[in-house]
């Protein structure tokens, strides 16, 4: 089928195309391209994708650079492409940058995500899944957090985004019957992450031997969730769009997505140091505005419905993401410019 992915040169969106093309999907992506972090890292996932259709013979993948935020370009590119289904992933990503930012929040996440709705709803869409997030909980003090958990007391603009942007795909569910699936992913990570995150930013730090802030002195727990099982869940959702009988109104549908095992930062930091085979430099600071304590994550929902639950121990997962850090930045240039990010990123 048809599908078009926005946020495609992003992290989850470039493997969640990689997923879709590898089982003979067509794949229509946007992004802008934007310099939130190193463009060049969003340029070298999108030249692999650009590459599969060489390697497989194919046209399956098209790009086209648009911000979601474009009312007329998306309204032109879903009338042009017509996708049969959607996964929005494009969004303005990070808690403590909505502090300092919040008009890119508003632009990008707000209006943006109308656009996305609206598009779907003008082209008959089969379903739209879209990036929610674990930040929604806020100030939740349950865990672990469940999809049926009060979420009405956010600590961050990013995090009261997410939820709007919920609120906002009942609405259209409810409208026009328009079947839509709102992920709340849990801290992703993995190869070709975003150089803002804090597993990403310590990598470089403890190889350069420059110490890493640790933030809510090390004793923050999060429900760290390897990228291959976040793509799992975010296709097999895909593949199963809510019904009516979901929820008593509308086809419409949340799930968390996450490994359900909460791990301690510090020991986090712990496996880190030892896939690269050297100690980290701690420098423990207070939690920061807009973190939370901890994230732990309910999937008996995504099991239930769609058969699967997020598994990879951090142990593996770590090993995978050093590997691939190791041979991207084997190049001089590369290992200047790519992971610029000082700043620590606690994203949930």
């Amino acid at each position: 089928m048809k599908v078009l992915i926005t946020g495609c040169a992003g992290f989850i969106g470039f493997h969640t195309s990689l997923k879709l093309l590898a089982r003979g999907d067509e794949v229509a992506g946007i992004d802008n391209l934007n310099d939130y972090y190193d463009p060049r890292l969003k340029e070298a996932r999108l030249n692999l994708l650009l590459s599969r259709n060489h390697e497989l013979g194919t046209t399956n993948f098209l790009f086209h650079k648009l911000d979601i935020a474009d009312r007329q370009g998306i309204a032109e590119f879903f009338a042009k492409e017509r996708p049969q289904r959607v996964v929005h992933l494009a969004a303005q990503a990070g808690v403590r940058y909505s502090i300092d930012h919040p008009y890119a929040y508003a632009d990008s996440n707000l209006v943006g995500f109308v656009n996305v709705l609206e598009g779907c709803r003008h082209t008959g869409a089969e379903h739209l899944v879209y990036a929610s997030s674990s930040s929604v909980y806020g100030a939740n003090q349950k865990l672990p957090f469940s999809v049926d958990d009060n979420v009405d007391h956010p600590v961050s603009l990013y995090g009261a985004t997410k939820k709007a942007n919920e609120l906002m795909a009942h609405a259209y569910s409810h409208l026009y019957n328009l079947p839509t699936t709102g992920l709340r992913f849990f801290t992703v990570y993995g190869p070709w992450g975003r150089p803002d995150m804090a597993y990403f930013s310590f990598t470089k730090a403890i190889l350069e031997g420059r110490p890493i802030d640790v933030y809510g002195h090390g004793k923050m727990k999060r429900d760290f969730t390897y990228i291959d099982d976040i793509v799992e869940g975010v296709v097999r959702v895909l593949d199963r769009p809510p019904r009516q009988a979901y929820a008593k109104a509308c086809p419409y549908r949340l799930y968390n997505i996450g490994n359900h095992t909460p791990v301690d930062l510090l020991y986090f930091i712990e496996v880190l140091e030892k896939a690269l085979g050297k100690k980290a430099i701690k420098n423990l600071l207070p939690i920061q505005p807009g973190d939370v304590p901890a994230t732990f994550a309910d999937v008996d929902d995504l099991m239930c419905d769609v058969g699967f639950a997020p598994s990879t121990p951090i142990e593996v997962g770590i090993q995978r993401f050093v590997a691939w850090y190791r041979d991207y930045y084997r190049s001089p240039q590369r290992a200047r410019g790519g992971a610029e990010a000082d700043r620590v990123t606690e994203e949930t």
